[in-house]
């Protein structure tokens, strides 16, 4: 079954994967994934309430610090009343930020990584001009060929993915 995926992401992106640096296919891969999982939290997620709910836990944290400060056992007792609540609300809400988007998420992540590892396992992708000692780990622990200075599809990817939904949230203005 998902043979004739990989094969017909091989014909989308056969020209580019023959004739472009290997960076590239990746980048292009993490930045179209990256807008899309964005896309999808922007859909599913209510961001007027992700933001009403960051501002009431800010403003906990602060009447809980006062009262704490103060020693006020009184007020200290209601705020973990007021805790309660706050607490169920972010359950609420984090199980429509990431069950819905995970979702639909999870099988083109696991599609896109299978079909980026046929072309390119255990090629460095990057190149640092410097040792990075957690990559020697990595490595070493995975007995992976790449150096302790290279980075592989999956970091590449990773890295261009979460740089793209950075400053996609940011544009977005998501909380």
């Amino acid at each position: 079954m998902l043979e004739g995926i990989y094969l017909a992401l091989d014909e989308l992106f056969g020209p580019m994967l023959k004739s472009t640096h290997p960076m590239w296919v990746v980048t292009v891969a993490g930045i179209i994934l990256g807008a899309f999982f964005v896309f999808l939290n922007y859909v599913f997620v209510d961001q007027e309430k992700m933001k009403r709910l960051q501002k009431m836990a800010r403003e906990f944290q602060e009447e809980f610090k006062k009262a704490r400060e103060s020693g006020d056992e009184k007020k200290l007792k209601k705020l973990q009343q007021k805790q309660l609540e706050i607490l169920r609300m972010q359950n609420e809400l984090m199980k429509d930020a990431f069950f819905k988007p995970m979702l639909i998420s999870w099988p083109i992540i696991i599609i896109f990584w299978g079909w980026l590892r046929r072309w390119y396992f255990e090629v460095a992708i990057v190149k640092y001009p410097f040792n990075f000692f957690l990559f020697d780990i990595f490595h070493k622990m995975y007995h992976s060929a790449l150096r302790p200075d290279e980075l592989g599809y999956f970091g590449w990817y990773f890295l261009t993915s979460y740089v793209v939904g950075s400053v996609l949230r940011k544009i977005l203005d998501m909380a």
